[in-house]
């Protein structure tokens, strides 16, 4: 009989930690993406000419060093007028969410969302703890303020808000905001702005004032980085000092790094995209309505309508005329929602006319002559 044979007394395998294997899963459609991107939200144009600058000037020895992320992370605090000990750079605002769960949850802890929302959210707080509690909008998919400070406990340790929100386009007021992380002083409060710019409104200007609040952005959006992975959390230097301690001091990739001061000094294509987007919001805005689409009012860089039982077939019928849409029917409370991105002015068009070419090759009817979309009336906690 050999040694292996003797070790080997009954059948056995690996097996990951329990929360892993109970946490969901996130799965976005990437495979087949060679039409014009109107469904993850991403820039639709390009990122500053700087940026490319950046890139073309990379060099072979360049990519053989360690990113260095720190110098980098002092060019961003001056811009945004915090210290550098109050930004931390992350690869992407996933990053951010998974940092934030694993510095501030403990598993006896509750995590705090409203849904629908950004479902990274569920899979890194999951990871951490199974008391996530969500808070789900009515009808109207606008945040539940008053529910959402009503299922504010003790045990409440991390809160995570989008505003503008995905795949809603709704925003938290900056009085409510202020008003939840008054509430919690025991938890710590994630402002997702990663919509930032197509809204304006922040809560960055009060991080001095309020110790638990920390505000996350991402450079994949307005300023066309998405493929360089590369976001910040910005907060009092007492709380990031523990996230950077989670953090790995390579996590963001150095040509990343070299390119992200060339995209936040460009101010000037910054707002020109902009400025396309909030133009081309209102055009997709006004022809849904032409249309006879029911949709939600945006404030993000995407606008999301309701299609009802014909949704997969529009999403379809509009990738087989070369244009991409994200199907967002799975989304609590989103049931036959379908969510289209805001890019250029040509991109804008050439949305608008493959939804009424596609809408009528499907034969879908207005939904002003279907019932109104039921109010979902879940309660206020909700543990899964």
């Amino acid at each position: 009989m050999s040694i292996a044979t003797n070790f080997v007394t009954e059948a056995k395998s690996v097996q990951a930690r329990r929360a892993v294997q109970e946490m969901p899963e996130y799965h976005p459609p990437l495979a087949g993406r060679d039409a014009l991107r109107l469904d993850f939200n991403e820039n639709t144009f390009a990122p500053s000419p700087r940026v490319m600058e950046k890139l073309l000037a990379q060099t072979a020895e360049r990519l053989t060093k360690y990113p260095e992320r720190e110098p980098v992370e002092r060019i961003v605090a001056a811009h945004f007028g915090l210290r550098p000990e109050e930004v931390l750079l992350t690869n992407g605002v996933d990053e951010a969410i998974h940092l934030m769960c694993v510095t501030f949850l403990e598993e006896k802890d509750e995590a705090l969302i409203a849904t629908p929302s950004f479902f990274m959210y569920d899979v890194s707080i999951k990871m951490m703890t199974p008391h996530l509690v969500k808070v789900q909008s009515d009808a109207t998919l606008g945040f539940p303020f008053e529910r959402f400070m009503a299922a504010i406990t003790e045990r409440t340790k991390l809160i995570m808000v989008a505003s503008p929100n995905n795949p809603t386009g709704a925003t938290v007021s900056r009085q409510h905001l202020l008003a939840i992380a008054a509430a919690a002083p025991q938890a710590v409060v994630m402002v997702d702005e990663a919509y930032y710019h197509f809204d304006g409104e922040s809560v960055m200007g009060d991080l001095a004032a309020v110790p638990n609040l920390i505000v996350a952005r991402t450079f994949s959006k307005a300023y066309g980085l998405a493929n360089l992975r590369i976001g910040m959390l910005a907060g009092s230097a007492e709380l990031l000092k523990y996230v950077r301690k989670v953090s790995s001091p390579y996590n963001v990739n150095g040509v990343a790094l070299d390119c992200l001061p060339a995209a936040i000094e460009d101010e000037t294509c910054l707002a020109w995209y902009v400025e396309q987007v909030r133009v081309g919001r209102e055009r997709m805005m006004g022809g849904l309505a032409e249309l006879g689409v029911p949709y939600f009012p945006s404030h993000a860089n995407f606008v999301l309508m309701n299609i009802g039982s014909k949704h997969k077939e529009l999403v379809q019928a509009m990738r087989t005329h070369g244009v991409l849409l994200r199907d967002r029917s799975t989304d609590p409370g989103c049931d036959g929602f379908v969510r289209i991105t805001i890019g250029v002015e040509e991109h804008v068009t050439r949305g608008l006319a493959a939804l009424k070419v596609c809408l009528d090759e499907i034969g879908w009817k207005s939904q002003r002559e279907e019932p109104a979309h039921d109010p979902i009336e879940d309660g206020a906690r909700e543990f899964e």
